[in-house]
């Protein structure tokens, strides 16, 4: 049932009753499989509203860092943009010493919002080296590393990644949609050219219901 096209659509489930005599059980057992699919995150059950089917999160692997757009494109999800800001601020602390500059330095700092389906799934900061030089009005629309390499020469060679799970603060949640506090995932990285020189250091917000990061492994030849 919940594989057909309306309820993928957005339909809302029939009320329990309806569903009991519909597969003649009874009504508890409805409830408690209802009940099981919301856990599961399969379902998503909202009083005076209904029951609806939670769309399947979106995977992405750390591997492919270089474009999120490119890369949800091979999986046909087209990625909106809903919010985009690049100014100048000063460092600081933390970005400076991603960066490797003086804390306190202005650097030109982007803010944006991207999903799919009208839903927002992340919320990402960039600090840009001020070698780099770019200006605020770069077309940010564009993939990113691309941009980089087009207007400053600069190629995106690697990247360092750390990964925690963090609460969301109330800017957060109003950009992404979810409640305060709502559990969000953390993604910051430090992205290196090809002389080994920080170019960019970004803190990304994942709405973790929303979206899954995955990690391949491989072992080393001893």
């Amino acid at each position: 049932m919940m594989a057909l096209p309306e309820f993928q659509k957005g339909a809302l489930f029939p009320d329990e009753l309806t569903l009991a005599n519909r597969f003649g059980v009874s009504r508890g057992t409805v409830r408690v499989a209802l009940t099981r699919l919301v856990n599961q995150r399969l379902l998503e059950r909202k009083p005076g509203v209904g029951t609806r089917v939670l769309p399947i999160p979106a995977e992405s692997s750390i591997g492919e860092w270089r474009s999120f757009s490119r890369e949800m494109a091979r999986r046909n999800i087209s990625v909106e943009s809903y919010f985009l800001d690049a100014r100048r601020f000063a460092a600081p602390d933390r970005v400076a010493q991603a960066l490797q500059i003086t804390a306190g330095t202005e650097v030109l700092r982007l803010d944006r919002v991207r999903g799919w389906a009208k839903r927002p799934v992340l919320h990402s900061r960039s600090w840009f080296h001020p070698r780099l030089r770019l200006a605020e009005a770069a077309d940010f629309s564009k993939p990113l590393y691309e941009l980089i390499q087009a207007e400053t020469g600069s190629v995106a060679d690697s990247a360092r990644e750390e990964l925690s799970a963090v609460p969301a603060a109330a800017a957060l949640a109003r950009h992404l949609k979810v409640p305060t506090g709502e559990p969000l995932l953390l993604r910051c990285h430090t992205v290196f050219d090809t002389g080994k020189r920080p170019m960019e250091f970004a803190e990304v917000h994942y709405v973790s219901a929303r979206f899954t990061l995955t990690l391949d492994l491989k072992r080393e030849a001893p």
